[in-house]
């Protein structure tokens, strides 16, 4: 893709707006999550086996966790036209909300029997924060699809509406977890 100008050139080369970049890997985070956010660790059982396991990486590899949860996603830099890698710039749209919501991608997850990527916020996000979309098929053949977050409101205006933020951060934790309990057939 081509590099654009003004605000989609700018969030080509913006930084997150955060420091604990990659904090969603940490087995700690709900204990310890940094320094003034809020985490949030929620699974669900997406299904067993094989064919279970090939659906939900699907599924989350090509940002059908999103799609699900009713948004959708403007690529605005990607290193590939199919897979999600690290450093792809997006904007999540929902059809309610007037503004778009942008993230980069901040880290892949590409193993044997676990698979997923979390991206961060980039300024005009409405928090500061990263979240997770990780599937994992266990040794017992189960699937779990699991949301690793940590966030905070990125500014004053949204720190006063802080109360409908998290409700909207619990509406659409719940929409993903939906999505990939569907799998489970």
């Amino acid at each position: 893709m081509t590099r654009g100008s003004g605000a989609r050139g700018s969030l080509l080369t913006a930084p997150v707006n955060y420091a604990a970049v990659g904090d969603t890997r940490r087995d700690d985070l709900l204990s310890s999550p940094p320094h003034g956010f809020r985490p949030v660790v929620r699974s669900v059982r997406s299904g067993a086996g094989e064919d279970a396991w090939a659906d939900a990486s699907r599924t989350v590899s090509t940002w059908g966790v999103q799609h699900g949860a009713s948004f959708r996603v403007e690529r605005l830099h990607a290193a590939s036209d199919d897979a999600i890698s690290e450093g792809d710039v997006v904007r999540l749209r929902w059809r309610w909300w007037p503004l778009a919501i942008p993230a980069r991608v901040v880290y892949v997850v590409d193993e044997p029997r676990r698979r997923g990527f979390a991206y961060g916020s980039l300024p005009g996000h409405p928090e500061c924060g990263e979240e997770a979309f990780l599937v994992e098929w266990r040794d017992d053949d189960s699937v779990w699809f699991e949301v690793r977050a940590f966030s905070r409101p990125s500014t004053l205006f949204y720190r006063l509406g802080y109360p409908a933020l998290r409700a909207l951060q619990e509406l659409f934790t719940r929409r993903y977890l939906r999505t990939m309990s569907g799998k489970a057939a």
